[in-house]
């Protein structure tokens, strides 16, 4: 049951890493985004997705 959370985190963050990317957003602070934790991650596509519209 471990095994499969810790996929479906990864699988959240490369989902949000992805998104970001797209928007041209590569860092957060001077931080790449893979060192990132699942909530800042979350915490900065809400920034810019829900200003796009998504």
């Amino acid at each position: 049951m471990e095994n499969l959370f810790r996929k479906a985190i990864e699988k959240k963050r490369n989902f949000l890493i992805n998104k970001l990317i797209s928007r041209g957003i590569y860092k957060k602070n001077g931080v790449h985004l893979f060192e990132l934790t699942l909530s800042d991650l979350e915490e900065e596509y809400n920034k810019i997705g829900n200003n796009k519209g998504e």
